[in-house]
This record gives structure tokens, C-alpha cells and sequence, in this order.
């Protein structure tokens, strides 16, 4: 079994992928999986890591922020295009895979587009309630297309859509650490709260600029926190920690690895409300102050908000006032522990389990309809095989 696997741009990507790729393994243990991902981008990092083969092409996307720099990227850009899609047919030739998933971002465009006119099946895995544009400029000529979210059809053919949830890490999905564990592993003190602050992959301006204009409200409320800021702001993160003397009360991280343990020590957590986001928040059960990010296409961040909050599994603080209100917001949380159980409870009824076996599933299904099945079959395409070498 050969596959191609293409996406990634941010966690969000990076780690759905990934967790298809356990479960092809998991399922053909011997298969040869291929990572397209983008030249710079995390997935260059975390998909190896992860102990994954992955080639990476020059994609990149349109810089809207108008400055001499991105001016000059944007001139670069339809040469980056054409130089990825000349790549992505190479690879393709030599790689020759059995089906080609999408699971989003930069490469996933010319790898998926060029597969489909190659002849090759494709299979698109759609993360969020808002399709975007490419993905549903790629539907067209995809076999399957994989979906979190009901009422998918008003983006999609509706006979091409399977509902599978969004797949994540294996280590979100069989959590098996305990709340000291996740303690000692970020030095944090055994007893008393803990929050957990992630502004997915890359971080979140907003959310670390709330926790940086009020690093005296975790010495002041006796609130551990565990802060993982993103690539941007962990220095300034950092120095300003250090600044303010608190860093017995506050944990930062650039990245965090080991998620599991962070949920698992955490008693509330912060959080951008993207799918990934809310898939794994779903599957841990832990309460959360969501604060949807405004600059999504059609707010979508905010529609999934608001699928938790209408079923008491999640408090909604909007991105403008998350400065004034974030954490007043936390601290009412934990000083409402009869509360704190109830959304425990609502946000875990919203799990979907074992999304990324059920795509692996459709995958299965789409090769073995296009595998020969009896021996007439195998002897049709000997007999052309043979043909096309005496012609």
C-alpha cells in the first residue's frame, strides 16, 4: 500500500495528518507513506519527527500585508507555483501511489490537483464547519470527501461526503497519563489550579497579549498556568515572566509535545476555537474559555464557539474583549467547581472516537474498488500489459 499524504501550514494540519498515517499503519503495517508538505512550514519539522518520509515543495501563499519584502514574495510567488507543480508531477510519476489525501494548506493544492489529472484517486479530509476555496475547487475530482461537520453538502456533493469527525493525535485520543504525572512534568506544584493556555500551533496574539498585560493575576489567585506561545511572542513571553517574578506561577512553552500530559495536569483550559482545537478539547473533556479567532474565513471559529456553548460545554469570551474579560472569565470558572463538572460532562458527549480509523476505512474501501477482484480481471490487464509491449 502506497500513499501520499499533503497539507499541513499549522498544527491544524500537521496533526490530523499525522494521525491518518497511524492508522493506515496500524492497518497495513507495511505500507510506504509519502508526506507533501510546504519548504519552511512546521510539517518539515513535526512530520519526521513523527518518523515519517516527507518532501517538501516551495508553495507558499498571497502576502496580503503590503511591505517591500512581501511585495517581492509575491512577484516570486506564480514561479513557486509552477516549479511545486512540476515537482508534484515528478513525485507522483516515481512514487506512483494508490490514493493521494488532502488534508489541507499550501501543498495540498498542486499535489491533489495534479494527482486528480494524473488519474490517481484522491481524498479530501475537510477540518472545519467552513469549507475553503480549495478544498472545494479539489471535491470536484475527489473519490471521498471526509467531514467533522453535518450540513456539509451546501459545499460538497452530497454523495461524496462521509462524516468521520476530525482525527487527532493517538496520544489525545488514548490519554492515559494522570494529573500528577502531567504536574511533574511541567514543575508545576501538585495541589491547587491549573490552567492551560494554547493558541494552537503558532499561538495567538491575542491570548498571549492577555496573559502578558495581567501576569500578576496568577500570583494573586494562586493559579498555575501552562502557556504555550507560539514561535512569535516566546521571548518576549519569556523576558516578560521573568520581569514580573512569576515564573514559579507561570509555565511558558514555544511549543508544547507532550499535550496529553498538558491536559491531563490542567483543570480549565484557554483556547482558540479552531476544529483540531475543538475535536481534542471534545475527546479530553476538560472545561474551556474559547476565543474564537476573528481572521477565519465567514468567522467559522466563532460558529464552532458557539456548537459548545449552546450545549453548556464551553464559556465564549469574543477576541475583543478577551484583554478585559479572559480572565475574570477563568477565575469565575474556578470558583464554580459544580460548574466546572457539568461542562466537563457536555463537552465530553460531543467526542467523536476513532475518526482518523474511520477515514483510513474509506481509504480501504476506495482501493479495493479499484483493485481487480477476480481472475478474469487480472488476466484482462496481463493481456494489455503483454499488448502494449509487443506494440
Amino acid at each position: 500500500m502506497k500513499i501520499i499524504i499533503s497539507g499541513g501550514g499549522s498544527g491544524g494540519h500537521i496533526f490530523p495528518a499525522i494521525a491518518i498515517a497511524g492508522a493506515v499503519k496500524a492497518r497495513w503495517n507495511d505500507a510506504d507513506i509519502l508526506f507533501v508538505g510546504a519548504e519552511g512550514r512546521m510539517e518539515m519539522e513535526k512530520v519526521p519527527a513523527a518518523g515519517y518520509k516527507i518532501v517538501g515543495l516551495p508553495i507558499a501563499g498571497l502576502q496580503r500585508k503590503i511591505t517591500p519584502a512581501n511585495i517581492i514574495k509575491n512577484l516570486q510567488l506564480p514561479f513557486r507555483i509552477m516549479k511545486s507543480r512540476r515537482m508534484v508531477r515528478e513525485i507522483l510519476s516515481e512514487f506512483a501511489p494508490d490514493i493521494v489525501v488532502g488534508v489541507g494548506g499550501f501543498a495540498s493544492e498542486p499535489t491533489l490537483r495534479a494527482a486528480a489529472k494524473m488519474g490517481f484517486t484522491t481524498l479530501i479530509q475537510e477540518q472545519n464547519s467552513y469549507a475553503g476555496l480549495t478544498n472545494k475547487m479539489l471535491a470536484r475530482r475527489a473519490a471521498k470527501i471526509c467531514v467533522a461537520y453535518d450540513g456539509m453538502d451546501r459545499f460538497f456533493p452530497r454523495e461524496k461526503i462521509v462524516l468521520t469527525g476530525n482525527p487527532v493525535r493517538d496520544d489525545i485520543e488514548n490519554m492515559n497519563v494522570s494529573a500528577a504525572e502531567g504536574r511533574d512534568h511541567f514543575g508545576l506544584h501538585p495541589e491547587g489550579h491549573v490552567l492551560l493556555s494554547v493558541g494552537g500551533s503558532l499561538g495567538a496574539r491575542t491570548i498571549n497579549e492577555m496573559i502578558i498585560h495581567h501576569l500578576h493575576f496568577f500570583r494573586e489567585n494562586k493559579i498555575q498556568i501552562i502557556w504555550q506561545t507560539g514561535r512569535w511572542m516566546y521571548d518576549e513571553a519569556l523576558a516578560a515572566v521573568r520581569r514580573a517574578g512569576v515564573e514559579e506561577w507561570v509555565k511558558v512553552h514555544q511549543f508544547i509535545s507532550r499535550m496529553d500530559l498538558a491536559y491531563a495536569a490542567a483543570d480549565v483550559v484557554v483556547s482558540r476555537a479552531g476544529a483540531i482545537a475543538i475535536s481534542e478539547l471534545c475527546l479530553v473533556g476538560k472545561p474551556v474559555v474559547l476565543i474564537p479567532s476573528p481572521n477565519v474565513a465567514e468567522d467559522h471559529q466563532t460558529k464552532n464557539a458557539l456548537a459548545l456553548v449552546d450545549r453548556g460545554a464551553a464559556v465564549m469570551v469574543k477576541d475583543a474583549d478577551a484583554d478585559a474579560q479572559g480572565l475574570t472569565t477563568v477565575r469565575e470558572l474556578f470558583d464554580a467547581p459544580d460548574r466546572r463538572r457539568a461542562m466537563s460532562t457536555a463537552i465530553s458527549r460531543m467526542a467523536t472516537h476513532q475518526a482518523a480509523t474511520k477515514i483510513v476505512g474509506q481509504i480501504a474501501a476506495l482501493i479495493e474498488k479499484k483493485t481487480p477482484s477476480t481472475p478474469k480481471e487480472i488476466l484482462d490487464l496481463e493481456n494489455l500489459s503483454q499488448i502494449g509491449k509487443n506494440s
